[in-house]
């Protein structure tokens, strides 16, 4: 008889409601995290996530039906941390200073924790996940937001710049993760003088 190799769905078996489940899936989560972080993707399974949280492989699997729905979970978590960091760039009492304040969340999530964030890329490149994980629609509204300001000249074409900055934004942090960078200070001082020679805003 064929083996079955349908792919576990991704979304959570079910919701937490309670604060005990919650404290549960956090730890799972966290866990997770910690897992990948040690062991890398290669020993990045559920075992290992629910012995990291002092779990049971069955309680992982009344919130998780996999490995994979785990890692879109996880993402999750990261994408909305990152979200919420970014969005104070909106109230933030400049333009130049709002950009400053956005470009300082991307360094913040790309090197607090890099290997993380490295290897949730990675995974986040996979064709099985690449569609139900990512914030660049999020990202891209915050720009969209920062460039109607009266305080600064907007660009010609504000959706092609938000595209670009936040190709270049990316694409530093990037780099600067993959070669075990961890001064954000010093990486922000670098991305920022690309940034407003990008938008022609001189040494905001």
């Amino acid at each position: 008889m064929a083996r079955s190799t349908k792919t576990p769905p991704l979304k959570p078996r079910k919701t937490p409601t309670q604060p005990r489940s919650e404290q549960t899936v956090a730890a799972l989560l966290e866990a997770a995290a910690q897992v990948l972080e040690r062991d890398g993707l290669e020993g990045f399974n559920t075992n290992a996530v629910a012995e990291r949280a002092g779990v049971s492989i069955g309680s992982l699997y009344q919130y998780f039906p996999g490995k994979d729905a785990l890692t879109l979970a996880l993402m999750r978590r990261e994408d909305q941390r990152f979200d919420a960091e970014a969005a104070m760039a909106l109230g933030q009492p400049s333009g130049s200073e709002a950009i400053k304040c956005f470009i300082g969340a991307c360094v913040r999530q790309q090197l607090q924790r890099p290997v993380l964030a490295r290897l949730l890329d990675v995974e986040q490149a996979r064709p099985v996940l690449r569609t139900e994980a990512g914030n660049a629609g999020t990202l891209h509204s915050i720009l969209l937001a920062i460039f109607q300001r009266d305080d600064i000249s907007q660009p010609a074409k504000p959706e092609v710049a938000a595209v670009d900055l936040l190709a270049i934004v990316r694409g530093m942090t990037d780099t600067a993760g993959e070669h075990g960078e961890t001064d954000v200070a010093d990486l922000q001082s670098r991305i920022e003088p690309a940034v407003f020679g990008y938008l022609g805003w001189g040494g905001a």
